[in-house]
């Protein structure tokens, strides 16, 4: 069973993640907010990592905290759902705002994940009420982030996609970045695009 991976990443694709633990590579499929959060290739990189295995294969399953991977698994242990669409569904929404959906019974809201229908996100709900941490605890179990250099790489590209200046940029993003700890790519990308909005 394999718990967590720490190595380099070799490519990295929306939905999968290659890694190089001396010199063994690992194919590791990951939800869209892992690709955003471990950097470029060549990043070092840690991921948690569930290990799924079935008569006719080994599959890796990764995730920046144990928070995400907490999820993850809760969601595949209820009858119907197998990876492939736990992996969709922490695609299509953030893990702290799943178990806020989930604590709410927010049906609307899982159903706007694609590939999650109405009696998929009532079992969800149902099953899952009781059995997830606090939202809260999304913030503070990230055990990877990328390097503060591709983070604003990412930033910048994603903020100039959107039309805005290169100088607006860089100014919200020395400001947002000058911190001990950068913050997540999908948290950066909020917050700057925050103080865009405000300038």
């Amino acid at each position: 069973m394999i718990a967590w991976l720490k190595g380099r990443l070799v490519e990295k694709h929306p939905t999968r993640l290659i890694l190089d633990v001396h010199g063994v590579g690992y194919d590791v499929a990951v939800p869209v907010s892992t690709f955003y959060a471990v950097g470029e290739p060549g990043a070092e990189i840690t991921l948690r990592v569930h290990t799924h295995v079935r008569e006719d294969a080994i599959a890796l399953f990764g995730f920046p905290s144990a928070f995400e991977l907490l999820v993850f698994e809760r969601l595949i242990a209820i009858s119907g759902i197998g990876p492939k669409l736990a992996l969709a569904v922490l695609s299509g929404i953030e893990a702290g705002d799943f178990v806020a959906a989930v604590q709410r019974a927010d049906v609307s809201r899982l159903t706007r994940i694609p590939g999650v229908g109405k009696k998929t996100a009532e079992r969800i709900c149902l099953e899952l009420k009781d059995k997830l941490p606090p939202a809260a605890d999304a913030d503070v179990a990230t055990v990877v982030a990328p390097a503060p250099n591709a983070l604003r790489d990412d930033l910048v590209s994603a903020l100039a996609n959107l039309g805005y200046h290169r100088s607006a940029v860089d100014k919200v993003l020395d400001k947002q970045l000058a911190v001990e700890a950068p913050p997540r790519f999908e948290a950066a990308l909020r917050a700057a695009l925050k103080e865009l909005a405000r300038s």
